[in-house]
């Protein structure tokens, strides 16, 4: 769902813009609480798997595909504030060097694709996770349900926006109806993904789920027939290295954006389709950077296709990786000097 230039008329993409940077810079804060020194590598591991995945477009409907937003699954791993971040470095990668999404649009699809996939999935996730019964079980089935409904929540507000300041005239009505139905059909396989995503992480690492805090469940005893619940006492944490994990996620994010990305659909995905049928890329520009070297997922001057595919999935999930790992590790020392300015009373 990057919207390109010309979408949106100026104020929208201002207003947007603006609210992007107020919600990353509350994000900022926020992720000093989620990210320690095991927490911050993985979150950049989540913003490069999160790339990966996204260039592998699965098909939806007759003539029509989608790919993963990343918001929920983010939130469910790393924490809502830190999973804005993971989705804005993705989003800010793509568009400076694959000339994915437009520029100008830049805040709205943050707005849209960070913001309200992070924010919507994560209430959704702790309302599933709350009804039901506590345990780890739970865990991927809240954050299928937080993963499906994220995206035509997203959707919607891309509809409201157009609505109010889009550049093609619109029968808002039935735009909606066309961008929420297509977009259930995404979050499906965003709901997979996620739940299958986290399931995995939960089986080696579950340590390292932010969603499974605080989701054990409690111990109950019965004595003359009155059940009462005892919170248990939490065991001690082995001190376990994050390295094989990291690894393993990493090669695993090489291999699908380097190898398996040929082979995904070539279908326009939900936003493409709709804007096609209703005209809403009436005034869609090229985007600025299209000459780049990376542009549209290729390596200019590279003839093998396959090659120029795979060699521009790894080359973006290293760069996002550095540019993540550099923005958590930066978020997790200005966090742990917090620490040490309010232990020493400075």
């Amino acid at each position: 769902m990057h919207v390109p230039d010309g979408f949106f008329d100026a104020a929208v993409s201002i207003g947007a813009g603006a609210f992007a940077v107020a919600g990353l810079g509350v994000c900022l804060r926020g992720a000093r609480r989620e990210l320690d020194d095991r927490t911050a590598p993985m979150a950049g591991l989540v913003a490069a798997f999160i790339f990966a995945v996204q260039m592998l477009n699965f098909p939806v409907a007759a003539g029509t595909s989608g790919h993963l937003l990343g918001g929920a699954l983010a939130a469910v791993l790393v924490g809502p504030y830190t999973a804005v971040l993971c989705v804005a470095v993705v989003l800010l990668v793509q568009g400076f060097f694959f000339a994915d999404g437009g520029l100008t649009a830049l805040g709205v699809n943050i707005s849209l694709m960070a913001i309200v996939t992070a924010v919507v999935g994560w209430a959704v996730f702790r309302l599933v996770a709350r009804a039901l019964p506590r345990g780890r079980a739970a865990v991927p089935v809240a954050a299928f349900a937080g993963a499906l409904v994220s995206v035509p929540a997203s959707a919607l507000v891309f509809t409201l926006l157009f609505w109010i300041g889009g550049t093609a005239p619109i029968d808002v009505s039935s735009v909606a109806v066309a961008m929420g139905g297509v977009h259930v059909l995404i979050g499906i396989g965003e709901g997979l993904i996620t739940a299958l995503t986290v399931s995995s992480v939960l089986a080696v690492r579950p340590d390292l789920v932010y969603g499974a805090r605080g989701l054990t469940a409690p111990l109950r005893l019965r004595r003359d027939g009155v059940e009462t619940e005892v919170a248990p006492e939490p065991a001690p944490a082995p001190a376990r290295s994050p390295r094989p994990l990291l690894v393993g996620g990493a090669l695993v994010a090489v291999l699908l954006a380097g190898v398996v990305s040929f082979y995904a659909s070539s279908s326009p995905d939900g936003l493409e389709k709709v804007a096609g049928d209703k005209g809403l890329n009436a005034q869609e520009r090229d985007h600025a950077l299209g000459d780049s070297p990376l542009a549209d997922y290729g390596v200019k001057g590279v003839g093998n296709e396959r090659l120029a595919v795979g060699v521009a999935g790894v080359a973006g999930v290293g760069i996002t990786v550095l540019a993540g790992g550099a923005i958590f590790y930066g978020v997790r020392r200005r966090a742990r000097h917090g620490e040490s300015v309010v232990r020493t009373g400075a």
